[in-house]
């Protein structure tokens, strides 16, 4: 996925209200913002990706559904996170008490919270250490399980807050096995092949 960064000269130092608006008036735009309040602006992913991306939000929804303990948002979804920074990954979790204690006007925006699970799908064009950073920012903000999904090299790399080095899971042919917050998610890696 091609990236471009608004420079601040053109941004300038954007509110929460004017970030928000800008996103809103550009929905065509997958739109992001670091914590050093830089515009990101992603391209569309590709097809190939979007069948990645769907399959495995389709079985962490179904998973979801047999639990009944969150709610699971696809990669439209932006959240605020504590360090002011605006992401969206491609498939979350987050607990219901945690989406319960917003507000309807937090829901309505991008909701001031950190999934507790986050995944990310590295496309043909995404550089990897801009991803796994991006991982550790999640990690930063709150969240207490990652998954960085690389399909071409067939890999996922799992981040957790307590482990300095990621962990890295090789071959397709395989499950992946949730734990912590997602506990008992098991996603079929052979279903993305």
């Amino acid at each position: 996925m091609d990236v471009f960064v608004l420079k601040d000269s053109v941004t300038g130092s954007m509110t929460d209200e004017e970030f928000f608006r800008f996103c809103s008036e550009n929905p065509q735009l997958r739109i992001e913002r670091n914590s050093s309040q830089q515009i990101i602006i992603m391209s569309p992913t590709t097809s190939l990706t979007g069948k990645y991306n769907t399959e495995i939000l389709r079985q962490l929804s179904n998973w979801n559904i047999q639990q009944k303990a969150g709610e699971v948002f696809d990669s439209s979804t932006g959240f605020t996170l504590p360090d002011n920074s605006v992401y969206s990954p491609d498939a979350s979790w987050v607990s219901k008490d945690k989406w319960h204690n917003l507000s309807e006007d937090e829901k309505n925006r991008f909701a001031p919270i950190c999934p507790e699970f986050i995944i990310e799908v590295k496309s043909k064009t995404d550089h990897l250490p801009d991803l796994k950073a991006k991982m550790k920012a999640w990690l930063k903000n709150g969240a207490l399980l990652g998954w960085l999904i690389d399909p071409v090299e067939e890999i996922v790399y799992v981040f957790k807050p307590d482990v300095k080095e990621e962990i890295k899971i090789e071959g397709f042919d395989q499950k992946v096995l949730g734990e912590g917050p997602v506990d008992g998610f098991v996603l079929d890696l052979t279903l993305l092949k």
